[in-house]
C-alpha cells in the first residue's frame, strides 16, 4: 500500500492499494475504520439516511440472476404479483413522510417494460410526488423514451446495481451483460437522474472482483452506493452458498474501501446489515451513512423504531429530507 495513503485527505487509491485494504490484518481494522470515518464525517457529518423499500412488482422475472428469489431460475416460495396494491404503495409513501425518512425506494422485478407499464408507474409517481417525497426506483433496463417519461413524472433517482465485477458477472447472470448495465446507467445520468448503484458481496467472487467492481463505481460516481452482503435464499442457485468468509471484519473492510474509493457517495449498508453487523452498529455507522429499515424486497429486516434506536444509541442522528 502507498505509505502516504493515510496522510491524504481524499486518497487516490491504486488497484493494488485497494486490494491491500481488503487484506488488512484484523488487528489493524480500527485504524482503517478511523480513516474511513474521517471521510464519512467530512462529507456526511453525523447523519444517517433511512430508506424504506416497497416491492411494487414481485417475481416472474425473465432474468436468471443467481442470487435473486424473483428470477426465472428461482424456486423460492415468494409472493408474485404484477403491481402491488396501490393502498400499500401510498401507505408506504405516507410512512416515509410521517417518519421524516430520506426517501422511498420502489423495486420492480423484470428487465424490460412496455410504454404502457411505464405510464402506469409514472401515474403512481406523480401521485406520490404530490407529498414531495424523494423517490428512487429499481427498474431494470429502460429505453430513453421510458426514462424521460419517469423523469417528467418527477422520479428523482434510479437504482441499477453493477452487482459484481465485469470479469465475474457471467457467473451470476447470463441473460444480460455487465456492459449493458453500465450503458444503462450512463444513459440515465445523461438525462439528469441521480444514480444508486452498488453490489453484492459473498457470491463466490474474489477480493480482486470486489475491488474491480468498486473501481467501476468510482468511475460512475453514483449519488448512493449500496453494498449488500449475501443472504442465501433457499430455492435460488446461491441458496447454499458458503458465506463463512463474510465475517464482520471482512464486511467492514469492504465498506471502508467503498468509502475510501467513492467518499462523496452515500455508502449504504443494505441487505445483511442485521446479520453481519449485529452488535457492531457504532463501528458500522462510523463508515456508512445510509441504511434500510423494514426489509429488502423478499427478505425481512429491522423495523423502523428499532432502526432509529440503533442509530441514536450509536451516537448518530437520522437524516430528515422528505417533506
Amino acid at each position: 500500500m502507498n505509505p502516504n495513503f493515510y496522510d491524504q485527505d481524499d486518497p487516490i487509491l491504486s488497484r493494488e492499494d485497494a486490494i491491500a485494504i481488503l487484506d488488512t490484518p484484523d488487528e489493524k481494522l480500527d485504524d482503517l475504520i478511523a480513516r474511513a470515518e474521517g471521510l464519512r464525517r467530512k462529507y456526511k457529518g453525523n447523519r444517517v439516511s433511512i430508506h424504506i423499500l416497497t416491492n411494487a412488482r414481485s417475481g416472474n422475472c425473465s432474468q436468471d440472476c443467481a442470487y435473486c428469489a424473483q428470477s426465472c431460475r428461482s424456486k423460492a416460495d415468494i409472493e408474485k404479483y404484477k403491481w402491488v396494491d396501490e393502498e400499500k404503495l401510498y401507505h408506504d409513501n405516507d410512512f416515509v413522510n410521517e417518519h421524516h425518512l430520506s426517501r422511498h425506494c420502489i423495486g420492480l422485478s423484470g428487465m424490460k417494460f412496455t410504454d404502457a407499464e411505464i405510464e402506469e408507474l409514472a401515474r403512481r409517481i406523480r401521485k406520490m410526488k404530490e407529498q414531495g417525497t424523494h423517490l428512487c426506483c429499481s427498474i431494470g433496463f429502460l429505453t430513453e423514451k421510458q426514462a424521460k417519461m419517469l423523469k417528467d413524472a418527477g422520479l428523482d433517482r434510479i437504482n441499477h446495481n453493477l452487482n459484481s465485477s465485469r470479469a465475474y458477472y457471467h457467473n451470476i447472470c447470463t441473460t444480460h451483460t455487465f456492459e449493458q448495465r453500465v450503458a444503462n446507467i450512463r444513459m440515465l445520468q445523461g438525462l439528469g437522474f441521480e444514480i444508486c448503484s452498488g453490489g453484492i458481496i459473498g457470491m463466490g467472487e474474489s477480493k480482486e472482483d470486489v475491488v474491480d467492481m468498486l473501481l467501476e463505481l468510482r468511475e460512475i460516481q453514483p449519488e448512493a452506493l449500496p453494498i449488500n452482503f449475501l443472504l442465501p435464499i433457499k430455492g435460488t442457485p446461491l441458496g447454499d452458498a458458503d458465506i463463512s468468509g463474510l465475517t464482520t471484519e471482512y464486511c467492514m473492510k469492504v465498506l471502508c474501501l467503498a468509502r475510501l474509493l467513492v467518499p462523496k457517495s452515500d455508502i449504504r449498508c443494505a441487505a445483511g446489515r442485521e446479520v453481519y453487523f449485529k452488535g457492531e452498529e457504532k463501528k458500522l455507522l462510523s463508515v456508512v451513512d445510509s441504511i434500510f429499515a423494514s426489509g429488502y424486497l423478499t427478505a425481512g429486516g429491522q423495523g423502523i423504531q428499532d432502526t432509529i434506536k440503533t442509530i441514536t444509541d450509536a451516537g448518530f442522528t437520522y437524516k430528515i429530507e422528505s417533506a
